[in-house]
């Protein structure tokens, strides 16, 4: 009887990940990644480490519960550091691991890209909303 070893297994389930899947535990990933919040504190932790008061300034219209969870979450999944010194008051600061930076050179280009199309992605709306009774379901 052959035994399997504990990392062969990691690399058989690894090249089985297909995010078609609805089992399969990329889609958690692909979850936390397509968050705006995400893309948004990622982007602002580019420049260095921030302070969750400087984060909350920057990304217009998040809540501090919203800013809090998705720091959380972020941290929990390796894509940001936190780190507390001992002051008066505790300082805080969030910056991004090297997971972290990874992600933020990918989701650049969607803001970016987001950003340059913001014009035509608005004129499409336009265009289908007028072609679309949208009052009439």
């Amino acid at each position: 009887m052959a035994t399997t070893t504990a990392a062969r297994r990691r690399d058989e389930e690894r090249a089985a990940y297909d995010a078609f899947l609805a089992a399969c535990p990329s889609r958690r990933v692909m979850d936390r990644i397509s968050d705006k919040w995400v893309g948004l504190l990622l982007a602002a932790l580019a420049d260095g480490p921030r302070r969750y008061s400087e984060l909350g300034r920057k990304v217009a219209g998040v809540s501090p519960k919203m800013l809090t969870q998705t720091l959380r979450g972020l941290e929990r999944d390796g894509l940001v550091e936190r780190e507390v010194t001992a002051a008066v008051p505790v300082r805080v600061d969030y910056r991004l691991t090297p997971l972290g930076e990874g992600l933020h050179a990918t989701l650049l280009h969607v803001k970016n890209w987001a950003e340059g199309h913001v014009e035509e992605v608005l004129a499409a709306r336009d265009r289908y909303d007028g072609e679309h009774d949208t009052q009439s379901g």
